[in-house]
């Protein structure tokens, strides 16, 4: 079931991805801020790797999910290049279980961005919150305008942000899946720096993301999450600056900061 369009509101087709693996804690609350979604058509795909909670309970009580597939997969990775080769919309965006969107315009105003065709992408700013309480801010995420120099200090958009046109999924691949933390990465760096796609900024807050993201769980995860932005870099042939790398987890610590 897709959201109702109002007469003279936007068409556009945004298809949602969220992979989910025993996220009954969470999922909820996902789901619920993408059925409050308004003014914009809405294929909202669940991915599952088999819960063994009630995730596919609560998913199947959301009558505005469009598919659910349970089925065993390689990882969250490999769930959202499942999900983003079953989506039919114009547009797709990935939003986690853990994660929900932060007002019910989201959408409108991501699609509203992708009416100018030069645009091929979308991101925006986001709060990391407390896990039991979404509305205490830990973090700000704010990510800023883009240009092609932004890569090479550190910087990135914040990944459940980002939407793209379909297309370019099929032109320039998915998320690769040899990459455990940081394939996120490697996609946007791909997409934005390598192929020069034309981002448009969203200077909101569009996604609160609970804390407890796998890359900063330790201090030896930041290393291996470190290591596997080198290769994020190497896989495209582009050199970054001896800097670059350290630069992106400082920037971390000035979303503390400025929140």
């Amino acid at each position: 079931m897709q959201t109702e369009i109002i007469p003279g509101q936007n068409s556009m087709l945004i298809s949602i991805v969220t992979p989910t693996y025993n996220s009954a804690e969470t999922v909820k609350d996902t789901l619920s801020s993408v059925a409050m979604q308004k003014g914009v058509e809405v294929e909202h795909i669940i991915v599952d790797g088999l819960s063994k909670d009630n995730t596919i309970e609560l998913v199947k009580s959301f009558p505005h999910v469009a598919r659910v597939d349970s089925e065993k997969d390689g990882g969250i990775y490999d769930a959202m290049n499942k999900g983003i080769r079953r989506a039919n919309g114009d547009i797709v965006g990935i939003l986690n279980s853990d994660d929900l969107y932060a007002h019910p315009d989201v959408l409108r105003k991501v699609a509203e961005l992708f009416e100018d065709e030069s645009i091929d992408a979308v991101y925006a700013d986001l709060e990391y919150v407390e896990r039991e309480n979404t509305n205490k801010v830990v973090r700000y995420w704010r990510s800023g305008k883009y240009n092609t120099n932004q890569f090479y200090y550190g910087w990135m958009p914040p990944h459940p942000t980002f939407f793209i046109r379909r297309h370019f999924y099929e032109k320039f691949g998915e998320f690769n899946c040899k990459l455990r933390s940081a394939a996120d990465y490697e996609l946007m760096l791909r997409f934005l720096l390598k192929h020069k796609l034309k981002p448009a900024y969203l200077p909101e807050v569009i996604v609160k993301m609970r804390t407890g993201g796998m890359s900063n769980a330790s201090f030896s995860n930041r290393l291996k999450a470190n290591r596997e932005d080198r290769e994020a870099w190497r896989m495209n042939a582009i050199q970054p600056f001896f800097f670059t790398l350290f630069l992106k987890p400082f920037r971390k610590i000035l979303q503390y900061v400025n929140r």
